[in-house]
């Protein structure tokens, strides 16, 4: 059935880049700049684990970069720097962390599967890992994501935005935001509910949290979305001192609902930071989203989901499909993404993958933000 005709809430979440999880994607993906930069084809599978004043580096790199544990310990605390932990009252701050490096090379047979000719003369690379990848695509906003996810991540950007302008002293780095949005015939209508936790200075009450996001945050970043009747909550558990690794463990690849499309279509499961574009579960999933924005904006249907299967160390893929949701004409959306090619090496040519671009998408979403190549 298709859900233009129905009625129904949909509510997605974002998180701050101060939250636990993040501070380890933004360290994975800082990680993979700094290899791909000088060395293109370099091999990078970062994992990163986040407690107390503990930041464990592990995983796999094969690269030219000539990068010594010194200087992963360094892009380890610019990082952490740059998101705002600085405060040596807490456990996890810039200065203070202590880094465990137990990164090691690649696989040998990894390497091989991925790098072999499985065509003697185009010598593709092979995907570097089996799995399926998902991309999405909807006209329900200019950015062609769904409105939940879309407001979710404007929440949680002002409240870093409001941080770093001091516009509010009290704010810390970690935060979530929550939107619930009501649909119509399968189209948002209206905000009805919009949730913040964050983390802040000692003294502040939830009263005075809730008053800012009603009348200061929302009004600014919900843009024509904003109305009179949406309930708003504000840190709904109480107090919020003490915020990220500090207080809770913070792992790589744990937010892919809120690095996606916030639930309103589906995941392989694959995350994506910390991992060099031979590993398809990230070249995969953009080069997906690259084609459904082009069935959207072709105007050959308002909702278009791919779907793409890989088996390591194979260039082709074992299956692609196309999900139009009875919003458009399906056999032309099908017709147009037959015609993209889905092998590693052609996506990483085609969308110039082979860069040091990955700090810019860890935060906010990968996806709408202006300046990514499967975004234009």
């Amino acid at each position: 059935m298709s859900t233009e005709s129905l009625d129904f809430l949909l509510t997605s979440e974002s998180v701050t880049e101060g939250h636990p999880d993040k501070v380890c994607d933004l360290i994975a993906d800082a990680i993979l700049d700094a290899n791909i930069g000088p060395d293109p084809y370099a091999r990078v599978a970062c994992e990163v684990l986040c407690k107390g004043k503990r930041v464990v580096l592990a995983g796999e790199i094969t690269s030219k970069s000539g990068l010594k544990k010194a200087h992963y310990e360094e892009i380890v605390r610019e990082a952490i720097d740059g998101i705002g932990y600085v405060d040596p009252a807490d456990p996890f701050h810039a200065k203070g962390v202590l880094v465990t490096n137990l990164l090691t090379r690649q696989s040998k047979e990894i390497g091989k599967a991925v790098s072999r000719a499985t065509d003697a003369k185009k010598k593709d690379l092979g995907a570097g890992d089996q799995g399926i990848m998902f991309g999405y695509a909807t006209d329900e906003t200019p950015e062609l994501l769904p409105l939940p996810i879309l407001l979710a991540h404007r929440l949680t950007r002002g409240l870093a935005e409001a941080r770093r302008a001091n516009d509010v002293p009290w704010l810390k780095p970690d935060g979530k935001s929550q939107v619930t949005v009501a649909y119509e015939g399968g189209k948002p209508v209206r905000v009805e509910t919009v949730l913040i936790s964050t983390s802040h200075q000692d003294g502040v009450s939830r009263e005075e949290i809730e008053t800012w996001v009603a009348t200061k945050l929302a009004p600014k970043v919900l843009d024509g979305w904003m109305r009179d009747g949406i309930r708003f909550i504000g840190n709904p558990s109480g107090s919020f001192v003490l915020g990220g690794p500090s207080a809770d463990a913070g792992v790589t690849g744990r937010k892919i609902i809120v690095d996606s499309y916030g639930g309103a279509a589906r995941h392989g499961g694959g995350a994506w930071s910390g991992k060099d574009p031979s590993k398809v579960d990230r070249s995969g999933a953009y080069f997906c989203r690259w084609a459904a924005r082009q069935v959207v904006k072709q105007g050959i249907a308002r909702r278009a989901e791919i779907q793409v299967s890989y088996a390591i160390g194979e260039a082709k893929p074992m299956s692609v499909a196309v999900e139009t949701f009875g919003t458009g004409d399906a056999k032309a959306a099908a017709a147009l993404v037959s015609s993209f090619d889905f092998r590693p090496a052609a996506i990483c040519e085609r969308l110039n993958l082979r860069r040091p671009i990955y700090r810019s998408t860890t935060n906010y979403g990968h996806f709408g933000k202006p300046g990514l190549p499967w975004e234009e």
